[in-house]
């Protein structure tokens, strides 16, 4: 009877823990959302919400990945606007929009402890950037919130515009 008891509650509880793992799982793979939803929910990358649209690298950022983006703030693209005497809808329609939003993206995920003191990576524009440490720099952009997860990739969001030299 104990041999019979004992199993009906190991069955019960593998039952449990089965259906307990797979509403987990559920969970977490709802709960990682690509890089553009992650920028989108933020609510503070607006501008770079519509510029990735503008530039049609949506899908290209919803992809596979993995990536790894340093995502100016509504704030840095104001920023931005002010020091070149244009407006929102003047970045929006200028011819190297796309080449400026690639220079913010690596291939591959690197979060802020894979950085180096004066390291050089390629971004997807083929071009170079710097990293800097003490503080974490991006070029001259501070990196204000590092290693945002992200289904695809990674986001560290930054306080400028990285414009290609």
């Amino acid at each position: 009877m104990a041999k019979k008891r004992f199993a009906a509650v190991l069955v019960m509880t593998m039952m449990v823990m089965s259906i307990a793992t797979t509403g987990l799982a559920a969970d977490n793979q709802g709960a990682k959302k690509d890089i553009v939803d992650t920028a989108v929910e933020a609510g503070n990358f607006k501008i770079l919400a519509a510029a990735l649209q503008k530039a049609g690298l949506v899908e290209t950022l919803k992809g596979e990945g993995p990536f790894t983006v340093f995502a100016p703030t509504d704030e840095a693209f104001n920023m931005l606007l002010k020091d070149l005497g244009i407006t929102a809808d003047e970045l929006l329609a200028r011819k190297d929009l796309k080449d400026i939003l690639l220079y913010h993206v690596l291939p591959g995920k690197v979060m802020s402890t894979d950085l180096k003191d004066g390291m050089q990576a390629e971004t997807l524009a083929k071009k170079n950037v710097t990293i800097s440490l003490n503080p974490v720099k991006v070029n001259d952009a501070k990196v204000v919130t590092p290693d945002i997860a992200a289904s695809n990739g990674v986001v560290h969001v930054i306080d400028k515009v990285l414009l290609p030299k």
